[in-house]
């Protein structure tokens, strides 16, 4: 992404756009590096945004998997004790140990399932699995403000070769590769798994 020092640069070429006479392509270059530095602001925010959410979804999967170890080995446990229960003679002994094995497998349940604490298996699953689809989410939308970005730079370099060669193509192309910037950045602030579900339907078809 641009600096302070690619953004000085932007400046300078549109100043020196204007004093070339040429006051269009100075305003073009000024409306180009100001969405490439809203689009390089709003990248930066959506891959700062993707990073925190990924570490999110990694401890929940990790705490996910430390339940399953835990639900794993109570239920080893109550089921052994449940195959020595019964050659046991003594009724108070049988007893506890009943007791013991109901006690085991309701907290192996509630490891699978706690809608009260919202920790058991089944609810770490779908927390990991909505960190997981916010985490894409945003990182589509930081690749929709990186094309954006991209465009921008390039429509400002155009511009700023229309102002040494004197060839108006190279502004009209500048301006084109600044709506193609606006459009990306527009992707990524409303729609940014847009593009490829057109890409599949294509491919699709």
């Amino acid at each position: 992404m641009a600096g302070p020092h690619e953004n000085l640069e932007h400046a300078e070429h549109a100043e020196h756009a204007h004093h070339g006479g040429n006051k269009k392509i100075a305003l073009l270059i000024s409306v180009l590096a100001l969405f490439l530095a809203f689009t390089e602001t709003l990248g930066k925010g959506a891959q700062t945004e993707s990073i925190g959410l990924n570490i999110k979804a990694s401890d929940t999967w990790n705490f996910f998997q430390a339940k399953t170890i835990r639900q794993t080995g109570i239920r080893t446990a109550a089921d052994n004790l449940a195959a020595i229960a019964p050659s046991i003679d003594k009724p108070e002994v049988k007893a506890a140990m009943e007791k013991q094995i109901e006690t085991w497998r309701a907290t192996a349940a509630r490891y699978e399932s706690d809608p009260k604490e919202k920790d058991g298996r089944k609810e770490l699953r779908e927390q990991a699995e909505h960190f997981e689809h916010q985490r894409d989410y945003q990182l589509a939308r930081y690749h929709q403000f990186e094309l954006g970005s991209a465009a921008f730079q390039i429509g400002i370099v155009l511009a700023s070769a229309e102002v040494i060669t004197g060839m108006a193509v190279l502004g009209w192309l500048a301006g084109l590769s600044g709506v193609i910037g606006l459009v990306f950045s527009l992707f990524g602030l409303w729609a940014p798994h847009a593009l490829d579900f057109l890409l599949h339907a294509s491919a699709a078809h």
